[in-house]
């Protein structure tokens, strides 16, 4: 990383995430190079990559949301895929082939 790093963290603050984040961003870095080096899951360190670059994106937008509004955003777009996810599932439910066992008893 960029900054210097104590030789065991403890706490990853905002600032040495953004670090690391910007070092991918960058290409100094990779996610799976981060994870061994500070024994990080690749989870969290790419859940800091798209949260580094969505947050990245609204600040250079002319008008620029709130928390509120951007987390506000995020949950409605997670509820609409939710509600997508139930909606198929519910249909292959009901579309499912009748089982031989059901056609020999009903």
């Amino acid at each position: 990383m960029s900054m210097i790093m104590e030789d065991e963290i403890k706490r990853w603050t905002a600032k040495r995430k953004s670090a690391l984040v910007l070092d991918i961003i960058k290409g100094k870095s990779t996610v799976s190079e981060a994870c061994r080096t500070y024994n990080l899951p690749a989870s969290e360190v790419e859940n800091w990559v798209v949260d580094g670059k969505r947050g990245m994106e609204n600040a250079l937008r002319a008008n620029p949301l709130d928390i509120k509004e951007q987390y506000e955003r995020q949950l409605k777009q997670r509820q609409e895929a939710y509600r997508e996810a139930m909606l198929e599932l519910s249909a292959k439910k009901t579309t499912a082939p009748v089982g031989r066992e059901q056609q020999m008893n009903g």
